[in-house]
């Protein structure tokens, strides 16, 4: 059973999410919060923490973009899943910079939200191409911290083979494991290999930063 918490100040929006997400029989809400901090409170008093946030990212107070790095700092475990509409993007870059799995539209069928929450509860990433192509964009002036800083931006350059580099652009499109693998041709656990070989050469930490620092090197 999947554990979600769900975020969002408009009770309306809280409690339609609710009723449709609790419709799945693989899904239990864990509980509902207001903003950021209150979500933060709600994880820290529920045994066992709950596996996945639906995280709206403007809310008065602590807003997404702050909830999710507090919560990642405090459950590194949980996947944050952001609820946006297409003018977020900055917004969403800071989210995914701060932990952030992904993000889902808010007008999308429920089906889909169900299906995110699936896809970032198994280690995956969420990323609409069309933000994907903007995120190259946004990255171009980001702070850099959080990503190696090299000389050369070219993917060969770290050493990277072609499958890895395939993989790598692969993931920055939102890709699954199963996804990668049926593209590539592949077992899915080829796939999970060379993404450990692909984040210890990169010196990242998770499919996340792998999609930006793809992106980012796009732009170099």
């Amino acid at each position: 059973m999947i554990k979600v918490v769900i975020v969002d100040d408009d009770p309306f929006i809280r409690e339609s999410l609710k009723v449709l997400v609790g419709l799945d029989a693989e899904i239990e809400v864990a509980g509902c919060a207001g903003d950021g901090a209150e979500a933060l409170t709600l994880l820290q008093g529920l045994t066992p923490v709950a596996d996945v946030v639906l995280m709206d990212i403007r809310m008065p107070g602590c807003g997404g973009v702050e909830g999710t790095r507090r919560i990642k700092a405090a459950f590194p475990q949980v996947s944050v899943l952001m609820l946006t509409t297409f003018d977020d993007d900055e917004y969403i870059i800071e989210a995914l910079r701060g932990g952030a799995s992904g993000y889902l539209l808010k007008n999308i069928p429920p089906d889909r939200i169900i299906q995110g929450i699936k896809t970032v509860y198994q280690g995956n990433m969420l990323i609409h191409p069309d933000i994907a192509r903007k995120m190259a964009g946004f990255l171009q002036s980001a702070a850099p911290a959080a990503l190696p800083v090299r000389e050369h931006p070219s993917l060969e350059s770290y050493g990277l083979t072609k499958a890895e580099q395939g993989i790598v652009a692969s993931i920055s499109e939102g890709l699954t494991n199963k996804e990668i693998a049926a593209k590539l041709f592949l077992s899915e656990g080829t796939v999970k290999n060379y993404i450990t070989d692909i984040l210890s050469k990169l010196g990242l930490r998770d499919r996340t930063q792998i999609a930006i620092f793809y992106l980012k090197s796009q732009r170099e």
